[in-house]
């Protein structure tokens, strides 16, 4: 399954979950204009995915964006407008993978995690991220489908 998280117009996130599998060949969960780029790929024994290299370019970006991959655990991803109001939640299981793209977000780990973050890169602190206190729990809101 996949679930974009849209708010005013504006995709938050992108969700894929563990169990999500096509029949075959690669699908691209992001458009061509994302800065981020993730898809899925299946292929059958002795295919040939030909030797490439990507050419140098410029490209801006004005935001970061981090995509997360759920090895193991449940984790809970509560999203934040841009001035840092909370919003609502989502519960992400083992093998979930998500794109977060626009507005805040904040983690709880639910049940023990392992789990990968890819970014753009360089990171610097002072200039990527702004922090702030996180939601009460007596106010979450966990988002369905």
């Amino acid at each position: 399954m996949i679930e974009k998280i849209i708010h005013k117009n504006k995709l938050f996130a992108l969700i894929v979950s563990g169990n999500y599998r096509n029949k075959k060949g690669i699908t691209f969960f992001t458009p061509n204009n994302a800065t981020q780029q993730f898809g899925y790929m299946k292929h059958k024994k002795g295919h040939i995915i030909k030797p490439h290299r990507h050419l140098k370019r410029t490209t801006k970006i004005f935001t970061t964006t981090e995509v997360i991959l759920l090895l193991k655990g449940i984790l809970r991803v509560d999203f934040y407008n841009q001035k840092k109001k909370y919003l609502f939640s989502k519960i992400l299981k083992k093998k979930s993978i998500i794109l977060l793209v626009h507005g805040g977000h904040g983690f709880k780990v639910i049940k023990d995690v392992e789990m990968i973050e890819v970014k753009q890169g360089p990171f610097n602190i002072s200039k990527d991220k702004v922090k702030f206190n996180e939601i009460d729990e007596k106010k979450i809101k966990i988002k369905k489908n």
